[in-house]
């Protein structure tokens, strides 16, 4: 048995210890993955809840909501509105955990109801090595993390994934849309349609793996270093398509698509 399956035989086991779990689910790569092999371990034992808001957009919904489907899984939609809760808007560089608080505090509303005794998480190895606010809220909650726990990281989850099947293993990684403003610079709800309209867009060009990071009106365009010839062959109707959007400026970041980018002016240790 090599390393990977152990892990994942691993995997499976500590899942089956936790007896009944609320997966919270945002369709991306990692949750998807972890809800697949819940719901296979512990059946109806597992349910998807999933965070509707305007941070979260459209098409990511729809997406969580098919999987569910397809999968024969019982799926909870709760409303979580961070604008209005305080101090969210104001984008300090713990937003992420006043946002993840409130939301797996709705989940063990959720997990309570329906007699579910834990709560678990899809953050994986790779979250260790950057600035992740809303790991606090996790261990403050006592929410389950299985794919740390395990130690499996990103490029890992897409392996398994393809094995299982699941559509999700090349997709685009995504993180909610508040994560595109510079701290400090006011989160609302038009700036938010500007990006999820701007990253459509570059979606809908063919780019896999896009950020629109706003910084006032500037529009700081991130992609795979390997896809900026084709930005720049199609600049003029992006760049117009984008300040039609409330954008004045639209620029190319040349370091290219990175997570976390945002979090390059804190002084904030990694270890």
């Amino acid at each position: 048995m090599d390393e990977l399956t152990k892990k994942y035989e691993k995997l499976k086991e500590y899942l089956s210890s936790l007896e009944s779990v609320a997966v919270a689910f945002s369709g991306g790569v990692d949750s998807t993955f972890l809800l697949k092999v819940a719901h296979d371990t512990l059946g109806d034992n597992a349910v998807a809840v999933t965070a509707r808001s305007c941070s979260f957009p459209e098409r990511e919904l729809k997406e969580a909501i098919s999987f569910c489907k397809s999968e024969g899984i019982r799926h909870f939609i709760v409303d979580s509105e961070e604008l209005e809760i305080d101090g969210f808007s104001d984008n300090p560089p713990n937003r992420c955990y006043l946002c993840k608080r409130e939301l797996f505090e709705k989940i063990q509303q959720i997990a309570n109801r329906e007699g579910l005794k834990n709560i678990v998480e899809g953050s994986n190895l790779d979250d260790n090595g950057d600035y992740r606010p809303g790991l606090q809220a996790v261990s403050e909650l006592g929410i389950k993390s299985p794919l740390r726990a395990v130690g499996l990281n990103k490029e890992e989850i897409r392996s398994l994934s393809k094995e299982l099947g699941l559509p999700t293993w090349n997709k685009q990684s995504f993180a909610c849309l508040s994560s595109r403003f510079v701290y400090g610079e006011t989160i609302s709800r038009e700036k938010l349609s500007m990006v999820d309209k701007s990253e459509q867009l570059l979606l809908d060009f063919g780019f896999h793996q896009v950020r629109v990071r706003i910084h006032n009106n500037v529009a700081r365009i991130e992609i795979e270093p390997a896809e900026f010839e084709k930005l720049i062959e199609n600049r003029l109707v992006i760049t117009e398509k984008l300040k039609s959007y409330g954008f004045q400026y639209v620029t190319l970041d040349l370091l290219g698509y990175r997570t976390g980018s945002m979090n390059e002016t804190l002084n904030i240790s990694r270890s």
